[in-house]
């Protein structure tokens, strides 16, 4: 990449409030009682992961449509005023409208869309961002609010732009 360009891999993830459960560890004849709320309440992440720094730009929302795809790249924009921004994400029908259209031409040149082949999660490395994210905060865990869920969500991906060391490492980037 030239100085003046940056990478960024892009996916949605689900925010439910209703924990997900995983095989866990209990005393012999016990188990493990994991209390749910009464209805799952359920948002959408939207992010991406820069290929080269391990930086992330998530946002979290109550839908996943056109609407909130076209502000995570107006995010990403107005992170890099000056820069090419490459995008790389699937070919979600929500990646490709007139609205996300738009965006493009406004941003002149500056934020080109490449989009990875239909049902392929393992080219995008940012799957493996959301597993660790699952592990770490909603794996059989229940949050007394869904505002506290994704508190710990935000919460999750502000600590990991700390650490982007570890970013680059969980995604299969060697850091430099």
């Amino acid at each position: 990449m030239k100085a003046n360009e940056v990478f960024y891999y892009a996916d949605e993830f689900n925010v439910s409030w209703l924990p997900t459960l995983r095989k866990m560890w209990s005393p012999k004849g016990q188990q493990v009682m994991i209390p749910t709320p009464g209805q799952p309440k359920v948002h959408y992440g939207l992010g991406v992961v820069n290929y080269y720094t391990g930086e992330t730009v998530v946002i979290i929302r109550r839908h996943k449509r056109r609407k909130e795809v076209a502000e995570l790249l107006e995010a990403l924009l107005e992170k890099h005023p000056q820069e090419t921004i490459y995008v790389a994400w699937d070919n979600a029908s929500t990646h490709q409208d007139e609205e996300i259209e738009a965006i493009v031409r406004g941003a002149a040149g500056r934020l080109i869309l490449l989009y990875l082949p239909t049902y392929s999660p393992w080219l995008n490395p940012i799957e493996m961002l959301w597993r660790h994210f699952r592990r770490e905060v909603t794996h059989c865990e229940l949050f007394l609010t869904l505002k506290e869920l994704i508190a710990a969500s935000y919460d999750f991906f502000n600590r990991y732009n700390q650490v982007p060391d570890k970013t680059l490492s969980l995604i299969g980037v060697v850091p430099k």
